[in-house]
């Protein structure tokens, strides 16, 4: 086989390998991010001051590492594929601006929030608010995404406003209540007593609202887009599975609520936040910007995917997850109560 033809072969596997790093890292980060700033939402409708201590006590051992999972986006969305990033970010620069600052504002007052007296309320409201505004930013520019950014000559030719739309705004609702119903499933998996209750109360509620979020999505972007229709018509199958994922991740979390099983909870949430991100990875695959931009297209040369790969791909990333693996093993079980 000639040498050049070797060469695109492993330059079009690399491409392929970087994509599923980017699929995985962006659903890992929902996942275990995604509870955590669910937990600072369901923060803001709790007034039990011990509860509040222990609802900050189940995320305080991984947080941070949770929020390691973006940057693993980032670095991946910048190092492998140059193209797709400099449109992102010149799209959604105030979202992302955004965030940022809401999570920066959420890590400090978590930290300010246990050595403050006067001030504590305050910054439980900074932490709150930070997880809100974090996870609403989130999802408009999912939704944005989704509904196709304006590009030309391969550059973002749009406004600085234009990721807000009301499909947009439907995606930061959805986003908000997924995030919570994660929260909700973690709280019931890692406390006991008055919280432990206080959280089952909001899961059949956060359930019912994120299942709808989705299904309004999901019929919204059926109505609005052809391409989409004709894939899915063509292929029923890949709206089939996240359909089926749903109402099964629906059911299990009900005969959780039901028969108070705390380990059922949270995977089950899971279970519909998968069937969620399956859905989207299903209706734009092999695009990474939809209809604009493949990942071909986008992908960084030959030799610094290879470069990447030998770096950040065989040490960063198994380090990374090993990290996460054995942090969550070290804190696995029920947080420890504390006295009133």
């Amino acid at each position: 086989m000639p040498l050049d033809l070797m060469q695109t072969l492993a330059a079009f596997n690399l491409v392929h390998f970087w994509a599923l790093v980017l699929a995985f890292a962006i659903l890992i980060y929902g996942l275990l991010d995604g509870f955590d700033l669910g937990v600072g939402i369901l923060f803001g409708f709790n007034a039990d001051p011990v509860q509040r201590d222990q609802m900050m006590q189940t995320i305080e051992p991984v947080w941070d590492g949770n929020e390691t999972w973006l940057v693993v986006v980032g670095t991946v969305l910048f190092a492998a594929f140059p193209a797709a990033y400099a449109i992102f970010l010149s799209a959604f620069y105030l979202p992302v601006v955004i965030l940022l600052g809401a999570l920066i504002l959420r890590g400090v007052s978590m930290e300010f929030r246990g050595r403050s007296g006067r001030l504590r309320g305050l910054w439980s409201g900074c932490f709150s608010g930070g997880s809100l505004v974090a996870t609403f930013v989130q999802g408009t520019a999912i939704g944005a995404l989704v509904e196709g950014i304006d590009i030309s000559n391969g550059e973002y030719a749009g406004g600085a406003w234009d990721w807000l739309s009301p499909f947009a705004l439907l995606g930061g609702f959805g986003l908000v209540a997924g995030y919570a119903l994660l929260g909700a499933g973690w709280l019931v998996l890692k406390t006991r007593g008055g919280l432990r209750e206080w959280s089952y109360r909001w899961l059949p509620r956060l359930m019912v609202l994120t299942v709808a979020c989705v299904l309004a999505s999901f019929i919204w972007t059926l109505m609005g887009s052809m391409d989409i229709s004709h894939r899915w018509a063509d292929s029923p199958e890949w709206v089939m599975v996240p359909l089926v994922l749903v109402l099964l991740g629906a059911g299990g979390l009900a005969l959780s609520v039901r028969q108070r099983r705390d380990r059922l909870a949270y995977p089950m949430a899971a279970m519909i936040f998968i069937a969620a991100f399956c859905a989207f990875i299903f209706s734009f695959w092999p695009w990474i910007l939809p209809g604009d931009l493949r990942f071909y297209q986008a992908a960084a040369p030959p030799a610094s995917l290879q470069f990447l790969f030998y770096g950040a791909g065989l040490v960063v990333l198994p380090v990374v997850l090993i990290y996460t693996v054995g942090v969550y093993w070290i804190f696995r079980g029920k947080s420890r109560p504390i006295d009133p």
